[in-house]
């Protein structure tokens, strides 16, 4: 009896408990023997290997997620899209967000902060320095580069995106590898 009592009690403590969880994946490799602007660089043809290894290794970086937001970049969108159905996600998920086709970290982080509260798990597809300076702005990890395909975790206690502090970070790979 009183055992049972603990456990609901213990149960309701961790449901009260409100958390947000932001997944940073840098887009992969991209191909730059085209001659096309920016935006429109395709992946490589190493890129596509990577991210699918990338989805497999990291499935509970990705799954479940609330929303999957990318950058317009066909080198962001394939990198997103290619995780989604590595992972049998429904594509649904996906938004495509002009915003996030920048390279100032500043314009990000303002981003998360703006993030709908109704999402507790976000996964960003974009782009570099930016990426790499949200990392270590939301958290402690201090990483110089965040290569292609390399993602990170964040979790930080609250509910609301407009408050977050440094959260505790998990790494997609070896810190080295970054």
């Amino acid at each position: 009896m009183l055992l049972s009592r603990w456990h609901r009690l213990e149960s309701k403590t961790l449901s009260s408990v409100k958390m947000k969880q932001l997944v940073i994946l840098r887009h992969a490799k991209s191909n730059r023997a085209y001659r096309v602007d920016d935006i429109n660089r395709p992946l490589s043809s190493q890129g596509m290997a990577r991210i699918k290894k990338v989805s497999q290794k990291n499935i509970d970086f990705f799954t479940p997620s609330d929303i999957i937001i990318s950058s317009p970049a066909i080198r962001a969108v394939h990198t997103a899209i290619m995780m989604i159905y590595e992972l049998n996600l429904p594509l649904e998920k996906l938004k495509i967000d002009n915003h996030l086709y920048t390279f100032l970290a500043l314009s990000v982080i303002d981003y998360v902060y703006s993030l709908d509260n109704h999402w507790d798990k976000v996964v960003l597809v974009g782009h570099n320095p930016a990426f790499t300076e949200v990392i270590n702005h939301f958290s402690d990890a201090g990483i110089n580069h965040l290569r292609t395909a390399g993602c990170v975790q964040i979790t930080f206690d609250g509910d609301q995106w407009s408050d977050l502090r440094k959260g505790e970070v998990l790494l997609g790979q070896k810190q080295n590898n970054f």
